[in-house]
């Protein structure tokens, strides 16, 4: 029996390259939300803030074809993180207030969309050059990358918007580490744009093909069921991240910082035990079952006495969870998914898995509003367990079906 083909270099060059875009995202949902109600704006304004984050994450599709025919995958990576990193300085740039929400939701809306390219690029590269049996290790790997980015930029940008003589200093900060992941680029080989001896409307027409062709899977149309489902999204994060909210167990900003730094080596530790935890079980039951362990956290964390140790204990539980339940969901994606049109592929599970993270966070927003932190936590946990119970009966009515179980291999 030969030897399994490894990739020539360590998966961390995917943990790197991923930073950005955890970065960004995570310098909304951490620092800019817990100000947000120490600057006289309410929890679901403050909510509105990483809504206007997530946007473009459940429009995505719509131009990831862009980034599969048009440049190479590792041009637009460049692109990307010269954007990002302007955009990122822009946000912390603009005052925290209700009366200036009409100029920073656009800002953090175009910075987002711009961002959503930085994984585009890195997922068409990872699609094309990681051997079946490299996919759980790359998706633990690369979704550390993701979440500990989000949790470094939290923790750090909190720390750095209050210690720096100007807000746009923090900015400037994430820019240049930006511009510098960047140079990871050399350790990965190069991946040509999808069908680039074609042409380009022969290139898009092999990619709704190739698009096309996984749908009619069991294993493609049972991934895009588990992406509508509110399974693992960590939705409550954001909410939990506010000044207002914290308060409801005494939590302060300095509890915030450091969970925010915190966060970035536990979210890191979950993503290596759900890429282990989906070679034990296979990555749909280990995201199934991820998700219900997730939403047993909200309901614990909302049931038992609200004290600063809880926040902090709870909040580190919960971001394990979530650090799980990412890997899964990229172990899942890259398993059904092939190798042609990546961009395109992943992005549109990418997108369907952030709309409810999306609908969900507003929702909760909301819920805390009216009816505090608890009942928050508690609907985030009811829907948890609606969205597993769903998802255990379409997957019996999926393998009913005559679909064919995947793609050929090699497609």
């Amino acid at each position: 029996m030969s030897e399994p083909v490894r990739q020539p270099f360590h998966p961390i060059v995917w943990t790197i390259l991923y930073f950005p875009f955890g970065a960004l995202g995570g310098f909304v949902s951490f620092p800019l939300t817990f100000l947000a109600t120490q600057n006289g704006m309410s929890i679901s304004e403050g909510a509105w803030l990483n809504g206007a984050n997530m946007l473009s994450q459940w429009w995505k599709w719509t131009w990831a074809p862009a980034v599969d025919v048009t440049l190479s995958p590792k041009l637009w990576y460049m692109f990307s993180i010269v954007t990002s990193a302007i955009g990122i300085l822009a946000m912390s740039a603009i005052p925290l207030s209700s009366e200036n929400l009409p100029v920073l939701l656009p800002i953090i809306a175009i910075a987002s969309l711009v961002n959503t390219v930085v994984g585009m690029s890195l997922e068409a590269i990872i699609a094309a050059t990681t051997p079946r049996e490299d996919i759980s290790r790359n998706s633990a790997w690369f979704q550390a990358g993701n979440l500990g980015g989000a949790g470094l930029a939290g923790g750090g940008g909190l720390f750095l918007l209050k210690a720096l003589p100007a807000p746009w200093m923090t900015g400037a900060v994430f820019a240049v580490s930006f511009l510098a992941c960047g140079l990871l680029l050399l350790a990965i080989p190069d991946v040509k744009r999808h069908g680039h001896e074609a042409g380009p409307v022969v290139a898009v027409q092999g990619v709704f093909q190739d698009v096309l062709a996984l749908a009619r899977t069991k294993g493609g149309l049972l991934a895009a069921t588990l992406c509508f489902l509110p399974i693992g999204t960590g939705a409550g994060q954001g909410v939990l991240m506010q000044s207002a909210v914290a308060a409801h167990w005494g939590a302060g900003e300095s509890d915030v910082e450091w969970f925010g730094l915190i966060s970035a080596a536990v979210n890191a530790a979950g993503c290596f035990m759900g890429g282990a935890l989906c070679t034990r079980l296979g990555p749909q039951r280990a995201y199934t079952t991820i998700g219900a362990a997730l939403a047993a956290v909200a309901a614990l964390m909302a049931i038992t006495p609200a004290t600063p140790f809880a926040y902090m204990a709870w909040n580190i539980v919960y971001a394990l969870g979530v650090g799980l339940a990412y890997a899964a969901f990229t172990a899942v994606v890259l398993d059904v998914m092939g190798k042609g049109s990546g961009a395109s592929k992943y992005t549109i599970y990418a997108s369907l898995s952030n709309f409810p993270i999306w609908w969900l966070g507003l929702l909760l927003g909301r819920v805390a509003d009216a009816s505090g932190p608890s009942a928050m936590l508690l609907t985030e946990a009811a829907l948890g367990v609606l969205g597993v119970i769903l998802f255990a009966m379409s997957g019996r009515l999926i393998a009913k079906t005559s679909l064919a179980d995947a793609l050929p291999e090699g497609a």
